[in-house]
């Protein structure tokens, strides 16, 4: 554990880099903590928390800044933020269709943050309303799979063996009448213990329809929205390192590996802040993220947050976060 003394020069530290971007000193680090300590004894200090790697030297600088470390020791215990945004206007996102609130949403956090907002779908419960089969040909046959809010998905798929229009009524009718209004993960459940009762046939239409209505609220879920990735450009951490930009700028493009990042804080509650280089949550060391999930009629539905360097405004990070999840899950209670 660290001294009162040791936390408040680390505290001062990080808060003159974040400020400033530049290596801070132990003169520097003397007047800005206000401590009445020993320039000798501020660089033993400084050399204490070097050597449990809360700080590091830069080759081209005497000072020192912040490793992940030290800012997650930093966020954890020394940051207080303030509720409300002083000066910033934050006026209710609008009740609307779901992708533009959250396109708006994502855009908010971007201009509220100068870095990059990002905001997943509301994600749709996995429970069909109505199915039916229609026959395409020798072997091919249209899944219509239509969900409780009147979404439709479509889906051509291939059986083993040919089926007349009339099979797949069949099915089609079987499966309304028995499980319409079940999760898929319910159906499918009951499939496996029911499919004694049901020809083979059937109950191979039926199992395909259950997965093809999986894979496609799989694909909605995948859905995320990243505003603001050009900011990134007029960040000083990254604009002389096009070796970060580039990597920043595939992940991205690549959604899926953005989707995990915030999957992770969607089961966690309030605003998380995960820091790169300190865990596998975020893969780039120069990289953190602050994330909050957001909540539809007390369940929670998506997640949004702010990428943006690992130096940044932690405490105006959190307010900018956690107002705008406040404010999309009101809009889309609105609808």
């Amino acid at each position: 554990m660290l001294d009162e003394r040791s936390r408040s020069l680390l505290k001062t530290l990080v808060e003159r880099y974040i400020a400033d971007g530049q290596p801070v000193g132990s003169r520097t680090l003397s007047k800005a903590s206000g401590l009445e300590l020993s320039p000798a004894t501020i660089r033993n200090v400084m050399a204490d928390l070097e050597e449990l790697g809360l700080i590091a030297s830069p080759h081209t600088s005497a000072g020192r800044i912040p490793t992940p470390r030290g800012y997650r020791l930093f966020v954890d215990t020394m940051l207080t933020a303030q509720p409300g945004l002083v000066g910033v206007d934050t006026a209710p996102l609008q009740p609307d269709q779901p992708q533009r609130v959250i396109a708006n949403a994502a855009q908010l956090l971007s201009n509220l943050s100068s870095f990059v907002g990002v905001v997943t779908a509301p994600r749709k419960p996995s429970v069909f309303h109505h199915i039916e089969f229609l026959r395409l040909g020798e072997r091919r046959v249209l899944v219509i799979l239509v969900a409780p809010d009147g979404d439709v998905q479509n889906r051509v798929i291939f059986t083993a063996q040919d089926h007349s229009q009339a099979e797949l009524a069949e099915a089609s009718n079987r499966l309304n009448a028995g499980y319409a209004g079940l999760t898929l993960e319910a159906v499918r459940e009951r499939l496996r213990t029911e499919v004694d009762a049901l020809r083979g046939e059937i109950a191979q239409l039926m199992s395909a329809a259950v997965q093809v209505g999986t894979e496609a609220m799989a694909q909605q879920e995948e859905r995320v929205v990243v505003s603001g990735e050009r900011n990134l450009l007029a960040v000083e951490d990254f604009s002389h390192d096009m070796g970060s930009l580039r990597r920043l700028f595939d992940l991205f493009e690549q959604k899926t590996q953005l989707m995990r990042l915030l999957d992770t804080s969607s089961r966690a509650e309030g605003v998380r802040i995960y820091i790169g280089g300190e865990s596998q949550v975020v893969p780039y060391e120069e990289l953190s993220i602050v994330s909050a999930p957001y909540e539809v009629d007390g369940q929670v539905v998506g997640t949004l947050g702010v990428i943006g360097p690992t130096r940044m405004a932690y405490d105006r990070m959190i307010q900018i976060v956690d107002i705008t999840s406040r404010m999309v899950g009101q809009a889309l209670s609105q609808r």
